[in-house]
């Protein structure tokens, strides 16, 4: 990769890295403070989602479990309020500070989570699949085949960012210079650097935190062969699906390994009493035998998608 070509940092906060991520991208670093609380959500929400019209929704109300902790934390203030410390020699109050803290710094992200953008500037579809498929094969050559269709149709290509068959995806949707081509990359042992064809990236100390961000930037996913790490990905997708965390959003598993897996689930989940699942929830994941079925789907969703894009004013 070129030092042209090096994504920089941009809008880093200064120690968030441990529980989020922070965003790189091609061309000059940026950055810009925050005077007031609407502005401020928004930088967090650009940041989460960058491409999104300005308008949010809030979803639904924070979790019995989140309230219950915020109870708690406020009693445990007020049984306290008379001390202005604590001994690190007392260790069950100690514990007990850190377990708050923690409790705390997830409620206030699931609250910032709960503000959705109304509507992307783009159509989003993030593609799964293996690391280990090399350059020249005919799963990577059809799955950069499948991302350059993909961006001539004005989508955005988000891959983990890393080589084999994400590789291939960020090749196809820079190859074609409409779509953007986004990577998600997570702290690993290996497979450090982020692939030479992504635009912008983002990297994550924590699986944890890469999933959750794969879902709040996308409006479709695409799975192609892979390993566990990309079953990992296609079960999270599908459980959000199933419980409607996720609504209108393919999943589309392409190739041969992937009807197997889906009968074996239905056989070995509905066949005892009670089941384990709902048959409806088998019909969840799309089965398809190549890429060119995968893009009619996308291209269906992508359509419908624009029917119901808010206007943009002149």
């Amino acid at each position: 990769m070129s030092a042209s070509a090096v994504p920089k940092i941009t809008a880093v906060p200064a120690r968030l890295p441990r529980i989020g991520c922070f965003a790189r991208q091609a061309g000059k670093a940026t950055s810009s403070a925050t005077g007031s609380g609407a502005t401020a959500i928004t930088a967090i929400q650009t940041q989460l989602n960058p491409s999104v019209t300005g308008q949010f929704s809030i979803s639904a109300a924070p979790s019995a479990t989140l309230q219950s902790a915020r109870a708690h934390m406020s009693a445990d203030k007020s049984a306290n309020s008379g001390a202005s410390s604590i001994s690190l020699a007392d260790e069950d109050r100690v514990r007990q500070v850190l377990v708050d803290s923690v409790l705390g710094l997830w409620d206030v992200v699931n609250n910032l989570t709960r503000l959705k953008p109304s509507h992307r500037d783009r159509y989003r579809v993030t593609i799964f699949g293996s690391a280990r498929v090399q350059p020249g094969s005919f799963g990577y050559e059809e799955t950069k085949r499948a991302a350059a269709a993909l961006a001539d149709m004005d989508c955005d290509i988000i891959t983990g960012g890393g080589p084999g068959l994400m590789q291939a995806a960020n090749e196809g949707a820079k190859s074609s210079n409409r779509g953007h081509s986004v990577g998600i990359r997570v702290e690993l042992p290996f497979e450090q650097d982020v692939n030479a064809f992504v635009t912008e990236a983002f990297e994550h100390r924590t699986f944890f935190t890469r999933l959750h961000q794969f879902v709040l930037q996308s409006d479709a996913f695409i799975v192609a062969p892979g390993g566990i790490g990309t079953v990992l990905e296609m079960t999270l997708i599908w459980q959000l699906l199933q419980v409607n965390h996720l609504e209108n959003t393919p999943l589309i598993l392409v190739g041969s390994m992937w009807p197997g897996l889906v009968a074996w689930a239905r056989e070995s989940m509905l066949s005892i009493t009670p089941p384990l699942a709902n048959a409806a929830d088998m019909d969840i994941p799309q089965c398809v035998a190549n890429a060119g079925e995968a893009l009619a789907i996308i291209h269906e969703s992508h359509a419908t998608w624009l029917k119901l894009r808010p206007a943009r004013r002149s």
